[in-house]
C-alpha cells in the first residue's frame, strides 16, 4: 500500500471521527445513523492510522506530498 493521504487530511479525519464519537456518547445521535456513522467514523481512524484511502486509490487521488 502506497501513502495516498496527507498529515492535513489525516487530521481532519480524526477530528471528524471525534466529533461523531462524542455525539453518540451524548445520544445526540442515536439508532442506526448513530451505527452507519460510528462505522464511517472507525473507518476514518483506520484510514488515518495507515495513511491509505482505498477511495483515493480508485478515483486517482492523493492528498499526499509529491516526490
Amino acid at each position: 500500500m502506497k501513502k495516498n493521504m496527507g498529515n492535513a487530511d489525516r487530521a481532519i479525519r480524526v477530528i471528524i471521527a471525534l466529533i461523531i464519537a462524542g455525539l453518540y456518547a451524548a445520544n445526540v445521535i442515536t439508532g442506526t445513523l448513530g451505527i452507519v456513522l460510528i462505522v464511517l467514523a472507525v473507518v476514518f481512524l483506520l484510514t488515518s492510522f495507515v495513511s491509505f484511502c482505498p477511495l483515493y486509490t480508485i478515483f486517482g487521488l492523493s492528498t499526499g506530498k509529491k516526490k
